[in-house]
């Protein structure tokens, strides 16, 4: 494995192979946040865990832009706020499937965002939809079936509620489109900017949903909670560097990888079964991620991406 990275990373350009790291960085970030989350228990709302987590990344990041000397307005505020309208629905949509549909079925259905994200990145950035990714993308999401072992795998849809699926896959859609917005930004955007439109866009939005129902943490949540700030930060600030160098497509496929980290930490915190099904499974995510690796952007690519 390691005479493989090896190569690989001799195959890349090294802002290409620092992009690489960057997203398999923020896929680890949001796999130990989603394990903060667990954590709660679920007896917060979840409007209240998204306002938290949104306060916690404001003021980090405000703070950083400080430092920084970084002027938090942008200078595409329009695309800012879409960006983080994006997001904050994503993420309000994936939570409320997970709280509505069976976890497995919630998963598989937010992890279509990487077949999304390429069409939406072909449609919206004109980037080509190169053969290499195309495979990534169908081992990874195969790979996330087999880890999830959805029990309506044989099934049609119509045995989930069909609102509830919508949802969930309005998620996926909403994640694609954040991601193609975040990819655009980048070109002219600090990546703190594009991360402090998110909280800044969550925060208002998530507080009226706790008008009367705000439930006041206690004791070892407010970890729980500080975690889930500090992880999605670092996540974000990953992610959105990795979006800047990588078309979305091949920065998505990537993504794949935290999958295979919320079943090990399943696994090793949480005492979670692991079937050879399992391990076959993250076997392909793993492959998948070792392919969008291995690919080399080309020319025609970088061009598109920076016009």
């Amino acid at each position: 494995m390691r005479g493989l990275l090896t190569t690989i990373r001799g195959s890349q350009r090294p802002e290409e192979w620092k992009a690489c790291v960057s997203l398999v960085g923020a896929a680890l970030a949001f796999s130990l946040m989603t394990v903060c989350v667990k954590h709660l228990g679920g007896r917060l709302p979840v409007a209240e865990v998204v306002l938290i987590r949104s306060v916690i990344s404001l003021v980090i990041t405000l703070t950083m832009m400080s430092l920084l000397g970084v002027s938090p307005w942008g200078q595409q505020k329009g695309l800012l706020l879409v960006r983080g309208a994006l997001g904050t629905g994503a993420l309000l949509m994936f939570f409320h499937a997970i709280s509505s549909l069976p976890l497995a079925a919630a998963t598989l259905l937010q992890y279509t965002y990487p077949t999304l994200t390429t069409l939406c990145a072909w449609a919206l950035l004109r980037e080509p939809i190169r053969k290499r990714i195309s495979l990534a993308v169908a081992l990874g999401l195969f790979g996330v079936l087999l880890v999830v072992q959805p029990e309506w795998a044989g099934q049609s849809m119509a045995g989930l509620p069909p609102l509830s699926a919508l949802i969930g896959l309005g998620g996926a859609l909403l994640t694609a489109l954040a991601y193609v917005s975040v990819r655009q930004l980048s070109v002219r955007e600090h990546p703190l900017v594009i991360v402090f439109y998110f909280p800044l866009v969550s925060v208002p939005a998530t507080l009226p949903l706790l008008v009367g129902g705000f439930v006041l943490p206690m004791g070892s949540e407010w970890l729980w909670l500080v975690g889930v700030g500090l992880l999605t930060q670092l996540g974000q600030v990953w992610l959105t560097e990795g979006l800047a160098a990588l078309p979305a497509a091949r920065a998505t496929s990537i993504n794949y990888v935290q999958v295979v980290f919320a079943t090990l930490w399943g696994v090793l915190i949480f005492a979670e079964p692991v079937t050879g099904t399992v391990i076959i499974g993250a076997m392909c995510v793993l492959g998948a991620t070792l392919i969008s690796l291995s690919a080399r952007q080309t020319n025609q690519a970088g061009s598109i991406a920076r016009g």
